[in-house]
């Protein structure tokens, strides 16, 4: 993995890992407008807190997959990356 100073590399998805991540990334999109559409017809707050509850384990889940691919992927013409560079990568998907 590149220091601050140099670029990072693009994602290099292969085709399996791209089509799954821009499924569920297109029905976390539908759940999001579902929860747009709840708060604006009023409807109870349990309702709004469970939805979203499970948008935010759906978006934690498909942030993993997309570390995996690129931990599987990205770095796999790279030279195998530090202890200090993983953590970093875990940081930037925890912020």
């Amino acid at each position: 993995m590149p220091t601050s100073s140099e670029p990072t590399p693009n994602a290099n998805f292969g085709p399996n890992d791209r089509t799954r991540i821009i499924h569920r990334l297109r029905r976390l999109e539908g759940q999001v407008r579902g929860l747009q559409k709840m708060v604006q017809e009023d409807r109870e707050c349990r309702e709004i807190l469970t939805l979203l509850s499970g948008v935010k384990s759906a978006l934690e889940s498909v942030g993993e997959e997309i570390l995996e691919a690129y931990l599987a992927q990205c770095q796999a013409d790279l030279e195998p990356p530090t202890p200090a560079q993983l953590v970093e990568v875990v940081r930037l998907l925890r912020k």
